[in-house]
């Protein structure tokens, strides 16, 4: 029976430390994720903000001279959502540790392409993406909590900000934006539409019994962009079809066909496309 109960007794210490282990209580050094939108890149920095809590910080509780994971837990996350240049550094799209190396005047930083370290125990410059050198500025009012944020914006960057304690560092991200955004223009108001978006939009109102004209002047300017497009003439043909159009509509399913057959990769099935719509015109039975 004395056996029976210490088993009862260890059973239920064993459940209240259970119960126990369940408890969330706040972190220390709080998990944070900063988003923010860089010329018209994403950038995301994920890092624990540990306080400074009465204690020295830099050449302190964060040595000089040693590689510090910029933060409290795991490394610090920078994730880019397209290529992206920081402090000079090119860095292509993806997902990165930031490391640092701090010293009374400059700090180097680290751009590091294992993210699955702990700490910096496991730590090797072999899979370093690469480094790059920047200036601290002393800052009169104190930051209690390690502090990470984005400053300085223009059309196609930002300055990323670190602080804590009395030191700020702080280094450019330069994006690609001013050239993305002449390339939209350029794509949007110069060149126009390409011929799918002509194409899609003829089909559209040639399947919806829209209007049939604007269709046509369409279809026509999708073939101007893509001329070898024997598939967009036989559309044409069915327009002209509808229109009314029976002789131009003969003329151009046969023109279609005969692109069709010359096609070195194969018709697709447009010969026999074109010889049943051509036979339903002659015999009234393809209408507008």
């Amino acid at each position: 029976m004395k056996t029976l109960a210490n088993l009862m007794l260890a059973c239920t210490l064993l459940w209240g430390l259970q119960g126990l282990a369940q408890i969330d209580t706040p972190q220390p050094s709080p998990l944070c994720t900063i988003s923010q939108k860089v010329g018209l890149t994403d950038v995301d920095v994920t890092y624990s903000r540990p306080g400074m809590k009465s204690r020295t910080i830099f050449g302190g509780l964060v040595p000089y001279g040693e590689m510090w994971r910029l933060g409290a837990n795991a490394s610090t996350k920078l994730t880019v959502s397209s290529d992206v240049t920081i402090g000079g550094l090119e860095v292509p799209k993806g997902k990165y540790a930031m490391y640092v190396i701090p010293e009374a005047e400059a700090w180097t930083i680290v751009i590091h392409k294992n993210i699955s370290h702990w700490g910096v125990g496991d730590y090797t410059d072999k899979d370093d993406l690469g480094r790059f050198r920047v200036d601290v500025t002393p800052m009169q009012d104190q930051m209690e909590t390690l502090t990470i944020e984005f400053g300085g914006f223009t059309s196609d960057g930002a300055d990323m900000m670190i602080m804590w304690e009395n030191t700020m560092v702080k280094f450019p991200i330069k994006t690609n934006a001013v050239e993305e955004v002449e390339a939209q223009i350029q794509k949007v108001l110069v060149d126009g539409p390409g011929p799918g978006t002509y194409y899609q939009a003829a089909r559209f109102y040639l399947d919806n019994d829209k209007d049939l004209e604007q269709a046509h002047t369409w279809i026509d300017m999708a073939i101007e962009k893509r001329p070898e497009a024997f598939w967009y003439v036989h559309q044409k043909a069915k327009i002209q079809a509808k229109l009314g159009m029976k002789k131009e509509a003969i003329a151009t399913a046969t023109k279609s066909m005969e692109m069709a057959k010359a096609n070195e990769d194969g018709d697709f099935g447009y010969v026999a496309n074109n010889e049943t719509l051509i036979k339903e015109i002659k015999e009234g039975k393809y209408k507008k």
